[in-house]
């Protein structure tokens, strides 16, 4: 039984509100993890060309029924130009042993390429069927605003940091406002939100871990949650987030959390468009 419900985007696809985070797992951690992750029932699997896992994510593809996953992956800011984004697409694609991406992303925006540029080379990856939707990811209003405007496709997803700690009401009503689903990234902040007392306290209340209570939070809010974790036990533990719920007034409590604190940042520089950095 698949307990994980799917969330309609806006070109008429669907999207698993649940998946396995792939960010840092390398090598045969990354294969033993992504195995035991579709084993225990997941389907959905978050990646990017800057991982480094995809060839690893690919072996464990080649052995499983692709019509029952769902892949997403991303294009780094330095490949945003237009022959790049072809380049980068067909190579994961290649390294992910798969004719298509369920969804692509613009990893992080670059002020120094025309957005414009990158959304026609994404068209044109749908048009030949090697992407089914498109999205962004770590975008502001006033870039998905920008996107929006000169896409030929739907914006189907916005890929960003999302937790207790960094509850972005704004950008969550402008994405709900324009049919735009948002994509938690390091949804348990990098375990730190864990130790939040409003989230212990409601843990308790409820018999779950304070990663549960973190990932239902978001679930609730109508977000797609990619937690990674390398352990057996917190896959399943993350795993059954649908078969029990949460008072709407303690959503409100974790709402009101007055913490604001990011875990990651990137400081694009466009000197980086010939290569990594």
């Amino acid at each position: 039984m698949n307990l994980i419900p799917e969330i309609d985007l806006k070109n008429n696809e669907k999207i698993p509100q649940l998946g396995l985070g792939t960010w840092g797992l390398k090598n045969s951690q990354c294969e033993e993890t992504v195995e035991k992750a579709l084993e225990i029932g997941y389907t959905h699997i978050d990646t990017a060309e800057s991982y480094g896992n995809e060839d690893r994510i690919g072996d464990i593809v080649s052995r499983r029924d692709r019509s029952n996953l769902f892949i997403t992956s991303k294009v780094w800011p330095c490949n945003l130009h237009y022959e790049d984004v072809l380049n980068s697409c067909k190579s994961s694609l290649e390294k992910l042993n798969t004719g298509y991406l369920d969804l692509y992303l613009i990893h992080w925006p670059n002020e120094a390429v025309s957005i414009r540029e990158t959304l026609h080379a994404m068209k044109r990856l749908h048009d030949k069927g090697l992407v089914k939707s498109i999205g962004v990811s770590n975008f502001g209003v006033n870039q998905l605003k920008i996107a929006v405007e000169v896409s030929e496709l739907p914006i189907c997803v916005n890929q960003v940091e999302f937790h207790p700690w960094l509850y972005r009401k704004n950008l969550l009503n402008f994405c709900e406002e324009n049919d735009i689903v948002i994509t938690a990234s390091a949804p348990l902040a990098r375990t730190k939100v864990l130790h939040d007392e409003t989230i212990k306290e409601l843990a308790e209340k409820y018999q779950k871990t304070p990663a549960q209570i973190v990932l239902k939070w978001e679930i609730e809010k109508g977000v797609v949650t990619i937690p990674k974790t390398r352990s057996e036990k917190h896959l399943r533990e993350n795993f059954h987030l649908f078969d029990w719920d949460i008072k709407p007034n303690d959503v409100e409590k974790i709402d009101e959390i007055p913490k604001m604190e990011k875990c990651y940042e990137h400081n694009f520089d466009a000197s980086w468009i010939h290569g990594y950095s």
